[in-house]
């Protein structure tokens, strides 16, 4: 280990046993309401919701880990104003901290207020800007994914490996429709008309943070996404890394929190996915 790389435990505290602590309480929290919220508000289009368990699973987070790390930076969904300029403004705002911890909720909103039960809680946690930690739980599935840089990334205890299919041809591929739609949506339409004929097919259940995950755990061979905040990222960042796979953004370049616009595959498809939103000018 070296001198730049922090250790996983505090004063006695593992950072990845309290995100799996908050991604389980929150997860069972959310669960439990499932069905009886009753605010329902628009954040930055008709398609961008919010309800009253968001913002309660985000409070309960931030005071769980606040409890343990008093002096980690937080940086949660909620708690930043709708849109894709605040959201890019408040990654920069924070990308300096020394802990930093990043947190959606309920990552697939619209799903859960519709009783598509997919959906998850997204905890990361980024020592100087680079993730350490990545937490995703499906309380549905009661499907823990984690991951520690180095360590590797295991669901229901499991190692899991990234898939192996080797071309678009093969390949299971997802993506979604961004709640932008002056700027991501036609974009990612424009992805969508290219890549579909080119790959064995595609998907979009509607929690970019799950699909990161099922791409780590070999479910998906990859996906792309223009418009993503890096709450939506940050922890399935971590996952595909861990589980032998690829990040990069659009343009094929290295993944860092600000990214917004992603490519996360098997690595063996990379390349090629890339290759053809360029040509399709679907890169955002």
């Amino acid at each position: 280990m070296d001198d730049q790389r922090p250790e996983n435990i505090v004063g006695g505290k593992s950072f990845t046993a309290v995100a799996i602590n908050c991604a389980a309480k929150a997860g069972e929290w959310i669960k439990i309401k499932s069905g009886t919220f009753t605010e329902l508000d628009l954040k930055y289009s008709k398609h961008d919701l919010v309800t009253e368990v968001d913002k309660g699973a985000e409070r309960m987070i931030r005071n769980l880990i606040a409890t343990h790390f008093p002096q980690h930076s937080f940086l949660g969904e909620e708690g930043v104003e709708p849109g894709p300029e605040a959201s890019a403004k408040a990654i920069e705002r924070v990308s300096d901290a020394e802990y930093l911890w990043i947190v959606d909720p309920v990552d697939g909103t619209t799903n859960y207020v519709h009783g598509f039960p997919f959906f998850s809680v997204s905890i990361a946690l980024a020592h100087r800007g680079q993730v350490m930690v990545g937490v995703i739980y499906d309380p549905m599935r009661d499907e823990l994914f984690v991951a520690e840089r180095g360590k590797g990334a295991y669901v229901h205890g499991r190692k899991m490996q990234v898939s192996p299919e080797p071309a678009l041809a093969q390949s299971l591929v997802a993506t979604g429709f961004p709640s932008d739609h002056r700027m991501a949506l036609p974009v990612n339409l424009k992805g969508i008309q290219a890549i579909a004929p080119q790959v064995r097919n595609l998907r979009s259940a509607g929690s970019a943070a799950l699909h990161l995950a099922y791409v780590a755990a070999g479910r998906l061979s990859g996906l792309w996404e223009i418009g993503l905040s890096s709450w939506d990222i940050a922890a399935g960042s971590l996952l595909v890394e861990e589980s032998g796979g690829r990040l990069s953004d659009t343009q094929g370049q290295p993944y860092h929190l600000g990214v917004r616009n992603i490519v996360a595959t098997n690595g063996r498809i990379h390349e090629e996915l890339v290759g053809a939103l360029k040509q399709a000018d679907a890169t955002g």
